[in-house]
Parts: structure tokens; sequence; C-alpha cells
């Protein structure tokens, strides 16, 4: 089993920057594939970002050049910095564990980008 908490959301200007992290508890976080998706209103869910556990990572088109994905495996924690950020941006963030079949979900943080 694994609970996953996110923080670092918030309110920021276009063009700001801001940093999640997801703080996993359980064990054997290192195996896990972990991902940043986001949920705008009346959107799907959309995978933004992903790391697997040997470190690869993959990130949707729109982010690309702006949005880090990193972890930390001795803090049982993944990262997502978000750099120049745009209105577009705004959504939940949601931290996700998966391996094989299992997949994990945090509860969010919203990420709300406006002057």
């Amino acid at each position: 089993q694994v609970q996953l908490v996110e923080s670092g959301g918030g309110l920021v200007q276009p063009g700001g920057s801001l940093r999640l992290s997801c703080a996993a508890s359980g064990s054997m976080f290192s195996i896990y594939d972990m991902g940043w998706y986001r949920q705008a209103r009346g959107k799907q869910r959309e995978l933004v970002a992903a790391i697997t556990s040997g470190g690869s990572t993959n990130y949707v088109e729109s982010v690309k050049g702006r949005f880090t994905i990193s972890r930390d495996n001795a803090k049982n924690t993944v990262y997502l910095q978000m750099n120049s950020l745009k209105p577009e941006d705004t959504a939940v963030y949601y931290c996700n564990a998966r391996r094989l079949r299992i997949s994990y979900w945090g509860q969010g943080t919203q990420v709300t980008v406006s002057s």
C-alpha cells in the first residue's frame, strides 16, 4: 500500500514558477514509476510528466522545456518543477504511483495561474 500526499500548489502569476512535491509513505518507493497528472475544470485528466523507476522521463508536448520531473528515492518524494507558467496550466495536479497493474493516487493540489 502506498499513500501519496501532494503539496506546493497555489496561485502564481503568468511567467512564474512553482515546485510541486509528492511524498510517498509505504515501502519500496523506488520500484514505482511516478507521474504527475492534471485535470482542468471540464476537461479530462491528462499525463503531464512521468519518471520511471530507472529515471527515464517523458512530458506532454505542451510543457516540454518548462516543467521538470525528478525523484529522490531516499526521501520517497517526486517533484515537478514548473517554470514559465501559463494560464492554461491551471488545474488540479495529481501524483500517481504505478507498478504493473497497481496504481495509487494522491488527493491533488490546485495550481492557479492568473494575474
